[in-house]
């Protein structure tokens, strides 16, 4: 294979964007037989299978490699486009997809990007995902940039450290009372907290399980089996603050209920700290560079310093 011919690989992002081979004609100005001949083309010059023929379509693992290309190749040509002087093409505007957690988007996050400098302007795609999963929309090329809590980079991509996102262990005063020893030790709450209700995201969040964990000293340990799922970082505080379980809040929404009484700590002093990193393209684009340096600044301030090496 000597090269990937740019026609195809445009064609091959057109189908995983718009969902099916028709959408993609449409979107294309061309005719399906023209979309399944080219993506047919492309797989056969590089030998693999690069879209699973699914409603709506989906790339293989080698299709999200050709995705990812062709949508750094899209970045580069409109900023190109904008360095010479030239008209941008259909949707000017430049574009940046980004993955961002819940609770980075609910405290944070929306006021780093007040910050971007607006011309020209810069329109924000945001892809909501838990921090564990958010460079696995990198990976398939759906983002360029995303807030993580895995240090490992993506292939193609950098990573820097963000800060620690610090969760405190609350609950309404009575359930608390209900549910928690007053004085009693870690170990103590922990496994009274094995048994209370409890506040999750969704299925994947396990942050409760790893805190009972830590206060157990048990690595089989985990929140209650009654788990309440709410997939809001809004609506998690205020299932907390209703008394439906105890959760793990993120500090900023946490501490004005604190000061109010409409939640106590489980525990004093005892939180759990996230790590964030802020993963992105190997890209030489100057809108990508000016929001990494906007989202780092504004992660310095709004979250805890890194501690050790």
């Amino acid at each position: 294979m000597d090269d990937l011919p740019l026609d195809q690989v445009r064609t091959l992002l057109a189908v995983v964007d718009e969902g099916t081979f028709d959408a993609a004609a449409a979107a294309l100005h061309v005719t399906p037989s023209a979309v399944s001949q080219r993506v047919k083309a492309l797989e056969q010059r590089t030998g693999r299978v690069l879209l699973m023929r699914t409603k709506p379509v989906r790339a293989t693992e080698s299709g999200q490699v050709v995705v990812r290309f062709a949508r750094q190749l899209a970045r580069l040509e409109r900023d190109a486009r904008a360095e010479l002087g030239m008209a941008q093409e259909e949707g000017g505007p430049v574009r940046l997809p980004i993955a961002v957690n819940a609770d980075s988007l609910a405290t944070w996050f929306l006021p780093a990007l007040e910050r971007v400098p607006q011309d020209p302007p810069v329109l924000f795609e945001l892809h909501r995902e838990d921090e564990s999963h958010t460079t696995a929309l990198l990976r398939e090329g759906q983002v360029m940039a995303a807030v993580t809590s895995s240090p490992d980079p993506v292939a193609g991509c950098t990573v820097r450290r963000l800060g620690l996102a610090r969760y405190l262990p609350v609950a309404r005063p009575g359930f608390a009372a209900r549910h928690a020893p007053e004085a009693g030790s870690a170990a103590a709450v922990g496994r009274a907290l094995e048994r209370a209700p409890v506040i999750v995201f969704d299925r994947r969040d396990v942050l409760q399980d790893v805190f009972v964990r830590s206060l157990t000293g048990d690595p089989d340990a985990g929140a209650g089996r009654l788990r309440h799922h709410v997939p809001t970082s809004e609506g998690f505080r205020d299932a907390v603050a209703a008394g439906l379980g105890w959760g793990l809040v993120p500090q900023p929404q946490a501490e004005p209920l604190l000061r109010s009484g409409g939640l106590v700590l489980l525990l004093p002093h005892r939180t759990l700290d996230v790590p964030l990193y802020w993963q992105q393209w190997k890209l030489d684009s100057p809108a990508l560079s000016t929001l990494a340096r906007v989202v780092a600044a504004a992660a310095a301030e709004a979250l805890h310093p890194w501690q050790g090496p």
